[in-house]
C-alpha cells in the first residue's frame, strides 16, 4: 500500500532526477533518496552514464544509518552489470529495510527481476509512485530500450503558413532571437541533431549550442556523399555521422575519401532508391545514440512522418506570412491521401515567445 508521505519523497526524488537532464543518455534519469525516522540521510541521482547509480550515491551518503530506513528511487533498481555493478546487492547488504520504487525498469534485462529479488531478502518493496511523471522524463531512454531505436524530436520554424523558406531559399531568420536562444538551449537535451543535407548546401549552420559546452552529434543525411568537406559542421573538432547509402565497386569518389576523414560514414539500407531511414535509426542507437532532435530540412522531416518515426513536435510559428508554391514547406514527403490519415497530436503544449508561439505535442 501507498503511503502518504511516498508521493512528497517521490517528488524530491524526481526533482533530484532532473539535474542531470541531457547528461545520463544512453541511461535514464534517476534520483533516490534515503529516509529514516522522517529525515532525509542520503540523496542522490545518476549524473552520466558510467558513474555510480542514483542508489548508490544516496546509500553512501547515508553509511551505516541506512540500516532500517526507506530507500526512494524514480525506477526500478538494475540486477545486471553494465559499466557499473548491480544495485540490487548494494541495497540489499545495506540493510534497509523498505524500498520504494516509482516506476518498473522497462529495460528487458530487468523489468522487474530487481523488484523480485528485494522481496526474496525480506525487504518491503511499494511501487506505482508518480509513474506517469516518471516515464514522461525518461521517454526517450524507454523508447530506446524496448524499440532499440531512438526518441525522435521534430523541431521547426516555420512561418504562419507553414513554411521553412522563401521561393528564393531564403530562410534567416524566420522566428525570433527569443525563439532561437530557447531553441538551442533545447538542444543540450539531446544526444544528437539530424539534417538533410540540402539544409547544409543551403545555410551551411555550425549545429551548435550556445549555451553549453557539451558536443552534440552531428548528424546530416546525404545519399550522394554532397556535404564539401568545408561545411561549418566540421569546425571546432565536432563528431560527424554522414548517413548514406553503400558505394559500388568502383565509385569510391574523392569526396568521400575525403569525408571519412573528418566524419564517420554510415552505409544504410536502401528503399525506394532512397535511404532506409528506419534502419539508420537502428544503426544511430546501435551507436548508443537513444534521442535525436531533426532541424530541417522538409524533405527529411516528411520522409520521417511518412514513415511514422516521428515521436515528437517542436514547431515554433512566426507571425509572418511568405506565400507562393513554390516556397519551402516545413512537412514535405508524400503526406497522407486523407484526411482521416493525417498525423494526429496529443498532449498539447503552447507557449510565447515574444510574437512567435512554440507547438509542442506528442505524435500519437
Amino acid at each position: 500500500m501507498i503511503k502518504a508521505a511516498d508521493e512528497y519523497y517521490m517528488k524530491l526524488a524526481l526533482a533530484l532526477a532532473l539535474k542531470a537532464k541531457g547528461k545520463t543518455s544512453p541511461n535514464p534519469l534517476v534520483g533516490a533518496l534515503v529516509v529514516k525516522a522522517g529525515k532525509i540521510i542520503g540523496r542522490g541521482f545518476h549524473a552520466r552514464a558510467g558513474l555510480a547509480h542514483a542508489e548508490i550515491v544516496a546509500l553512501d551518503q547515508a553509511g551505516k544509518k541506512a540500516a532500517g530506513a526507506t530507500l526512494y528511487v524514480t525506477l526500478e533498481p538494475c540486477t545486471h552489470t553494465g559499466r557499473t555493478p548491480p544495485c540490487v546487492n548494494r541495497i540489499i547488504s545495506s540493510g534497509v529495510k523498505e524500498v520504494v520504487v516509482g516506476m518498473i525498469d522497462p529495460n528487458p534485462l530487468n523489468n522487474g527481476r530487481g523488484i523480485a529479488l528485494l522481496k526474496q531478502s525480506d525487504i518491503k518493496v511499494r511501487v506505482g509512485v508518480l509513474g506517469e511523471q516518471l516515464a514522461k522524463i525518461n521517454e526517450s531512454f524507454i523508447k530506446y530500450i524496448t524499440t532499440r531505436i531512438p526518441f525522435v524530436t521534430v523541431k521547426v520554424a516555420e512561418s504562419l503558413d507553414g513554411r521553412i523558406a522563401t521561393r528564393t531559399g531564403d530562410s534567416k531568420w524566420i522566428t525570433s532571437d527569443k525563439s532561437r536562444a530557447f531553441a538551442h538551449r533545447m538542444r543540450n537535451d539531446y544526444d544528437a541533431i539530424m539534417v538533410g543535407v540540402n539544409t547544409i548546401l543551403r545555410d551551411n549552420p555550425s549545429l551548435n549550442a550556445w549555451f553549453s559546452s557539451k558536443k552534440i552529434i552531428k548528424i546530416v543525411v546525404d545519399s550522394n556523399l554532397s556535404i564539401p568537406e568545408d561545411s561549418n559542421i566540421f569546425a571546432e573538432d565536432s563528431r560527424v555521422i554522414i548517413i548514406t547509402l553503400p558505394s559500388r565497386p568502383g565509385q569510391e569518389t574523392e569526396n568521400r575519401k575525403k569525408l571519412s576523414a573528418k566524419a564517420r560514414i554510415l552505409e544504410v539500407k536502401e528503399k525506394s532508391g532512397q535511404i532506409n531511414l528506419r534502419d539508420a535509426l537502428k544503426k544511430l542507437a546501435g551507436l548508443h545514440i537513444s534521442n535525436i532532435i531533426v532541424e530541417g530540412g522538409g524533405t527529411l522531416i516528411g520522409s520521417l512522418f511518412d514513415e511514422k518515426l516521428v515521436d515528437r513536435i517542436l514547431f515554433f510559428i512566426s507571425p509572418k506570412i511568405i506565400g507562393g508554391k513554390d516556397a519551402v514547406s516545413s512537412v514535405m514527403g508524400n503526406g497522407a491521401k486523407r484526411i482521416d490519415q493525417a498525423i494526429k497530436l496529443q498532449d498539447l503544449k503552447i507557449r510565447r515567445f515574444g510574437e512567435d508561439i512554440l507547438v509542442s505535442a506528442k505524435v500519437k
